[in-house]
């Protein structure tokens, strides 16, 4: 009787499996320590080590990088990582997972023709951070354009929905007597007007964010470009919610009324480009709160200026505005969670593929996330943000 091969690996010892485990493509995988000025989470907590590292993996931690999440060394040492003291060594692996986008000192740590994930967050990256990439002959991957089977963002979207709660939450601080606010409870409560809400994007951030503070009483209002968004949320929510394209006279008389706007319209996956001006700004209410969550691709605010979590918040016209490019790591320990879960089986796929540039050849959807392939920018908004060329990586794969 003949075996076919599954059968046949199910027979093999222990020590033949382990045989074979060894001859597969291995991945050097690294995890900086960010400045925790700016940044509190990681993309892989021990768990999602753990996963890769029995792949037969090498994941190297540097000491003290999950503390801002609350996760020890020690957690990160019985997963399999191997603890090292310098950044160097951690930004000597063939893949460096990031959070916040890659500066130019930690690039020159990186040898030619490695790779980088990041978030891309166009503020705190730099035409001088992608020249170097170029140079260097990298690949750099955004974790915000990496498309899965279905082809959703899912980092965008496990993202969204941390932020949709955490803004509503951050919003209901601002508005206290301690952070300066007017003194206002979120929400509403008998006898009293319940406080305004206004939101700028009917995406999963605004979805979530309508969904919290509707549940505290608030009255909230919705606007987007894409009357199809609209229509959904309408449909989640119900009647409580009012809805608007972004039409200048409306959203001008609820900016007026507003006592907190979230901004969460999205631009580098090309939809339309829309920015609250600084006049308008001038027009709404003494102690208003302005969320905005969209700081890190340009902004939604005209008086947005990107700040980072330890000074979050400056008043401009009477307004209080809160602009980090990363409010979800205020919650770092669950969002930390939410990406591990997301790359740990990507890593696997590239391990799989035996390489990142094998994996961008092969997944449509990993090569979305793709903004620098082999030294060159593949991306066109990015490209047109910097005033860099760039080029369709498609004819690029066809020479590979």
């Amino acid at each position: 009787m003949k075996l076919n091969s599954e059968t046949q690996r199910s027979l093999f010892p222990e020590e033949c499996l382990l045989r074979e485990l060894a001859r597969q493509p291995r991945l050097s995988i690294g995890l900086p320590k960010e400045n925790a000025q700016v940044e509190t989470r990681l993309a892989l907590t021990p768990e999602g080590v753990a996963i890769v590292t029995e792949e037969g993996h090498s994941v190297y931690v540097q000491r003290g990088a999950g503390e801002p999440m609350s996760y020890s060394d020690l957690q990160y040492s019985e997963a399999g990582a191997y603890l090292v003291d310098s950044a160097a060594e951690v930004y000597g692996a063939d893949i460096v997972l990031k959070i916040a986008p890659p500066t130019i000192e930690e690039l020159e740590l990186m040898n030619d023709r490695s790779s980088i994930f990041s978030m891309l967050q166009l503020s705190n990256l730099s035409a001088e951070s992608i020249a170097l990439m170029m140079n260097k002959k990298m690949n750099a991957i955004a974790y915000e354009l990496i498309k899965d089977e279905q082809k959703a963002f899912p980092v965008v979207s496990s993202i969204s929905e941390i932020e949709g709660s955490t803004a509503i939450a951050v919003a209901a601080e601002l508005m206290s007597n301690e952070r300066g606010g007017k003194g206002l409870l979120l929400g509403g409560v008998a006898g009293i007007s319940p406080t305004e809400v206004l939101i700028l994007g009917a995406g999963i951030t605004g979805t979530v964010a309508a969904r919290t503070a509707l549940a505290l009483g608030a009255q909230v209002k919705i606007f987007d470009h894409d009357i199809n968004k609209l229509r959904k949320i309408q449909h989640y929510l119900g009647q409580q919610v009012f809805t608007s394209v972004i039409h200048p006279a409306v959203l001008f008389k609820a900016l007026a009324s507003a006592d907190a706007v979230i901004g969460n319209l999205r631009y580098i996956n090309g939809s339309e480009r829309f920015m609250v001006s600084e006049e308008l700004v001038k027009t709404m209410k003494s102690g208003a709160v302005v969320i905005d969550l969209s700081v890190d691709q340009g902004g939604c605010f005209e008086t947005s200026k990107c700040r980072t979590l330890k000074n979050p918040t400056f008043e401009k016209h009477g307004v209080i505005h809160y602009c980090v490019p990363n409010i979800s790591a205020r919650v770092a320990r669950t969002t930390s969670m939410a990406l591990s879960n997301i790359f740990a089986p990507i890593l696997l796929k590239i391990g799989h593929s035996g390489s990142v540039k094998m994996a961008i050849a092969e997944s449509s959807g990993f090569r979305n996330g793709a903004y620098v392939y082999g030294g060159v920018l593949v991306n066109r908004l990015i490209g047109n943000y910097y005033n860099i060329t760039s080029n369709d990586i498609g004819l690029l794969l066809a020479g590979y």
